[in-house]
């Protein structure tokens, strides 16, 4: 009986690999005719051997060679599925070099090219994600920094110098999973819509054929909506000394502004002075500052007035209501929500439970409504947006009802103030 004759180290086998065979082979270099370019590099190594697949093919004229596995890890099917995908790619004008997922678990045995993207490559990652931002986020968005510091942080160095066509759903899914496990779920989410958003524009703007964002649910799970608001008792402890319960004062008029107006954090930290009237008592928020794009005038009762002029003498001669350290941009809104943080434990000492300034809208819109005030005022006090057919033919601005509403909802907490400020004034006093 003829025996099976070994490969040698230094030939290639011309015979179709089986996975048996892959695993028992020597040393050296082996050719599967099974799939034009696919090949098996053994090596010898200190702890047995490694078993890694390659590619060799030509594109625009140039012949290279990539790695696409390691065996047993990356089956011979699964090496083959894959050669052939990168294959087409090839066919398709599309570099197979920058279509691969990068590798974060094994280094690569044998050296392969970069295939750094190209300038002027108008299909790569970091090239859809700067059309992105400045064509779609930046003319849309008030605070577009926010979605160019999720690319950055997730996005852009993990398909560092791909071709954005050939990320695949898969690969979409494995990104979002490291996020979520990482802790952060409704980051992931974030992320999630952002990536999108981002491919369907490439879409429009043919920089991609279609979407790898294939989601059937949200990666971080359903987000339950906050039902936070903060209690009369509550905004006694802190409405009795403001200053005190922050530390900071700007801080301490900016927590007592929103609570008066009901307004966003960050339509409060883009705004100017120009856009404040206090004399007329009125806070013009502009179409580019407010949530969707539609402004709206907030009235100011005579106590919200009070505390933009305590505001102004603070912001010296900025033209922003709430100036950087530099005094010529203006705070950034996440700057308010950290000094939120970081006051938890004096707020908690006076009996305020863990809040955040979004929770004051919430706070106002409840206390407007205990107050007797019809739904539809109360919700344009927000700026909320109104159901389409109203929404659509009543523009009237209800300025002298949303007044009204926010005099009575500030009449309610300097009542408040009053009743914390009484016991300490007969506590205060000398005993007969």
């Amino acid at each position: 009986m003829a025996q099976h004759r070994r490969p040698t180290a230094t030939g290639n086998s011309s015979k179709r690999l089986v996975a048996t065979r892959a695993a028992g082979l020597p040393p050296g270099t082996f050719t599967d005719a099974g799939q034009t370019g696919l090949q098996l590099r053994v090596r010898r190594r200190r702890d047995g051997f490694s078993r890694t697949w390659l590619l060799r093919f030509k594109f625009r004229g140039e012949e290279t060679r990539i790695l696409i596995g390691h065996f047993p890890e990356t089956s011979l099917e699964a090496a083959r599925g894959l050669a052939r995908h990168y294959r087409e790619l090839a066919s398709q004008g599309i570099d197979p070099r920058r279509a691969r997922p990068r590798r974060t678990e094994r280094p690569s045995p044998v050296p392969i090219s970069s295939a750094p993207a190209k300038p002027g490559d108008k299909h790569t990652i970091e090239f859809l994600a700067s059309e992105f931002m400045e064509r779609y986020v930046k003319p849309r968005r008030k605070l577009p920094q926010y979605a160019q510091a999720i690319l950055d942080l997730d996005v852009l160095p993990r398909w560092k110098g791909r071709d954005a066509r050939t990320i695949a759903p898969g690969e979409v899914i494995e990104l979002l999973d490291g996020i979520v496990d990482r802790g952060s779920k409704v980051m992931a989410n974030r992320t999630a819509g952002l990536l999108s958003q981002m491919f369907r524009f490439g879409i429009h703007r043919r920089i991609v054929e279609s979407t790898p964002v294939q989601l059937l649910f949200r990666p971080g799970g359903q987000e339950k909506p906050r039902q936070r608001t903060l209690t009369d008792e509550e905004l006694k402890a802190f409405l009795a000394d403001p200053k005190d319960a922050t530390r900071y004062e700007r801080l301490a008029h900016v927590i007592t502004l929103l609570l008066l107006t009901g307004q966003r954090r960050g339509e409060l930290a883009l705004a100017r002075w120009s856009e404040i009237d206090i004399a007329a008592k009125s806070w013009t928020i502009p179409d580019e500052n407010a949530k969707a794009g539609r402004g709206h005038v907030v009235p100011l009762s005579d106590w919200a007035a009070r505390e933009f002029e305590a505001l102004k003498r603070l912001a010296d001669r900025s033209k922003w209501v709430l100036p950087d350290a530099a005094g010529e941009d203006h705070l950034d809104p996440k700057l308010l929500t950290r000094g939120i943080a970081k006051c938890q434990e004096r707020f908690i000492e006076r009996g305020i439970g863990a809040w955040t300034l979004h929770d004051l809208r919430r706070t106002c819109r409840t206390g407007l409504a205990k107050l007797g005030i019809t739904p539809h005022i109360a919700e344009r006090v927000l700026n909320h947006a109104q159901e389409k057919i109203p929404g659509t033919y009543d523009v009237h601005q209800y300025l002298d009802e949303k007044r009204l509403a926010l005099d009575k909802w500030a009449t309610h907490l300097a009542a408040l103030r009053v009743k914390q400020e009484k016991p300490s004034s007969r506590a205060a006093r000398p005993s007969q």
